[in-house]
């Protein structure tokens, strides 16, 4: 199961330097003009999780596999995007593939470094996309409202769900409100996500600071948390100067740079796990010889889709799963320890899996 973060944000934030980092790369060109990156790059990036060679180490796993999370960088958009202004319809379109948004603002002054509006203030650039965002939501909700009129009059129950949700949108929006605040019903969620409106994916701000300002920020990226946290988006702090510089050291050059920088943690670490808190994702592991293994799912995910992440064959005969908590396996250094001690469990289709869990499916064919 794939996830897909589109990296947004005016031009010259740092979209690109954070993206070539990300994905250890040098596929997006990172250059001191507005549009420098024409066509979205796409790059997947390991999701660092130190579990993982924990277990390998004690099953003597030949092979380690992370789980994977795909980073999208799209052209940076500029006031009136949404009436096609700069490369405004190619950023609405990719942006909508994406189940989330890594929008990267300006925290940091440099003057050899060119602003769009000529000034640094990065909570007015993150209202600027958002308003955009909105702007595009609003004219989409009112072309596809005129197009279900008749399904709507000759009672279609479809269309007139998505009517009232459409409607709902339309009240918030506005109102200056991203659509993400209208409150949905579970039994409408199927139909709001095929609306596909652009403010309702999930944000999180990635305050680009510089090197000095790396490890607690600055002014700038505090009013950006203060304002994540009015909206119940996420904000992390990284350097995408650090995180390039980062890219093109070895594993133990690149920890000694992070300890002198007094870093826990490069940010590409801070931007997975706050991405995957913001997408309520988990993660669970198989493990044996041959490979340790970690998979994606959404928080909440009973065991035969779970397992069905896996192969669908998986999903469709699911019989049981054998199931030992990761500080158990620890603990009890892997599976027959756990199994001795009474630490593996055998649970069935109504079991919701649990971060950090390992398991082993049992199936038929």
């Amino acid at each position: 199961m794939g996830f897909k973060t589109g990296i947004v944000g005016l031009p010259n934030v740092g979209k690109s330097t954070l993206f070539n980092a990300l994905t250890r790369t040098a596929a997006a060109q990172a250059a001191n003009f507005p549009f420098c990156t024409i066509e979205p790059n796409v790059g997947e990036v390991a999701v660092p999780d130190g579990r993982l060679e924990a277990l390998a180490e004690i099953a003597s796993s030949k092979q380690i596999i992370p789980a994977r999370m795909t980073f999208v960088d799209i052209a940076g958009l500029v006031k009136g995007a949404s009436k096609g202004e700069g490369l405004g319809n190619q950023f609405l379109a990719n942006i909508r593939e994406c189940d989330a948004i890594a929008h990267v603002v300006r925290c940091f002054e440099d003057d050899d470094v060119t602003h769009v509006d000529g000034r640094v203030d990065p909570v007015a650039d993150a209202q600027t996309i958002e308003t955009e965002l909105m702007l595009a939501d609003i004219e989409s909700i009112e072309k596809r409202l005129q197009n279900i009129v008749r399904k709507v009059r000759g009672g279609d129950k479809e269309a007139v769900i998505q009517e009232r949700l459409m409607k709902d949108a339309l009240a918030v929006l506005n109102e200056a409100q991203p659509a993400r605040v209208v409150e949905v019903a579970d039994d409408d969620r199927k139909a709001w996500d095929m609306l596909q409106l652009l403010t309702t994916k999930p944000i999180l701000y990635v305050c680009n600071v510089g090197e000095a300002e790396a490890a607690d920020g600055n002014d700038h990226s505090a009013a950006i948390a203060a304002m994540a946290a009015e909206q119940g988006a996420g904000s992390v702090i990284a350097s995408a100067q650090i995180e390039e510089e980062i890219s093109q050291l070895e594993v133990e050059e690149a920890a000694e740079f992070l300890e002198e920088l007094g870093l826990e943690e490069a940010g590409l670490d801070r931007v997975i796990r706050a991405g995957y808190a913001l997408l309520g994702l988990e993660t669970y592991f198989t493990v044996g010889p041959k490979e340790a293994r970690a998979w994606t799912v959404p928080a909440g995910t009973r065991a035969p889709q779970a397992a069905g992440v896996i192969h669908g064959d998986f999903e469709k005969g699911f019989i049981r799963a054998e199931t030992i908590a990761y500080d158990d396996f620890v603990a009890l250094r892997g599976e027959q320890g756990a199994k001795d001690a009474g630490k593996m469990r055998v649970e069935g289709k109504a079991y919701t899996v649990k971060d950090g869990d390992v398991l082993h499916f049992l199936f038929n064919t």
